[in-house]
């Protein structure tokens, strides 16, 4: 009788499987985490809206320099020049995605700081992440800020992966007065297991497998990012959540979970038939007159 090989065909198929979902585990981290830079690194910049920029580059607290525009509003002509916006881009993004809300808060009369997570735009590459180590950045940013105008308010506008580092930073530190995150997710784990699902792939094991993959290679776990633990303590300062119903990214009940945990001062606009970050497509002025109606009334 033959020896049997014990590299059957159902052994092999388990263990194709599990390289493959280890394979697609150090992907997905990359993808999360792994430095990306465009082909073509060109991109608008203020003068394509008419609207004066100062260039400036600050540093975060772990050495990464970043790249910015500084909208000024200086002096007591324009209502509202005692308040800052910081805006933040989304994942991947650069703060030339930026120059719809940006320049249109700074025609309304506030100073404006447009800036670039590290590894996008002008910014240096450093340890990235999806919205953990970019917490820095912001951080730097408010820094920056407050040696600029030290008696000014200061407001934050984010998007996505900035709207969740906006939620994250500002629980923490009081130099934020008040908070529009647009689209943001209320944990990480949540949101990788919805990328999962949406491109057909068995959320178990594999957003485990990524999780373990970006400790590994990227020095941080999922669990460390979940704006919904924290969002709570931004309160009484006010909060406005935005998102869309149709948000295929980051799906609608994270923001309900996100406003089920703010506190007082809180409050959620849910936008008929948009997609992940679509609102300020689908009515530009509308939407940064409800965003600085929302800022300026507070």
């Amino acid at each position: 009788m033959p020896r049997r090989n014990p590299l059957t065909l159902p052994a092999l198929t388990a263990g194709a499987g599990v390289l493959g979902l280890g394979v697609g585990a150090l992907w997905g981290a990359h993808q999360i985490s792994g430095a990306q830079r465009p082909a073509i690194p060109f991109g608008f910049s203020p003068f394509e809206v008419g609207v004066p920029a100062e260039d400036l580059t600050f540093t975060a607290v772990d050495g990464v320099r970043l790249s910015g525009w500084w909208l000024d509003r200086p002096g007591s002509d324009w209502p509202g020049s005692d308040r800052v916006a910081i805006v933040c881009h989304g994942h991947r993004g650069s703060k030339a995605d930026m120059l719809g809300i940006g320049p249109g808060l700074w025609r309304e009369g506030w100073s404006v700081l447009l800036f670039d997570f590290r590894g996008n735009g002008d910014s240096e590459d450093g340890p990235q992440s999806l919205a953990h180590y970019e917490q820095r950045d912001l951080e730097a940013a408010l820094d920056l800020v407050a040696a600029r105008r030290p008696e000014a308010e200061v407001d934050l506008v984010g998007f996505s992966m900035g709207a969740a580092v906006a939620l994250q930073v500002a629980a923490r530190d009081d130099r934020v007065r008040r908070v529009v995150a647009d689209s943001s997710f209320a944990d990480m784990h949540g949101v990788i297991a919805a990328a999962a699902r949406g491109m057909r792939l068995p959320p178990v094991p594999l957003v485990q497998l990524v999780d373990h993959a970006t400790r590994l290679r990227y020095g941080y776990r999922f669990a460390e990012v979940q704006p919904v633990e924290v969002v709570g303590e931004i309160a009484p300062r006010p909060l406005l959540l935005l998102h869309g119903t149709e948000d295929a990214v980051i799906p609608l009940e994270h923001a309900h979970r996100l406003a089920a945990a703010a506190g007082e001062g809180s409050e959620l606009r849910v936008v008929e038939g948009v997609e992940h970050c679509g609102a300020y497509f689908a009515d530009r002025p509308g939407y940064i007159a409800e965003v600085a109606d929302f800022l300026r009334a507070r």
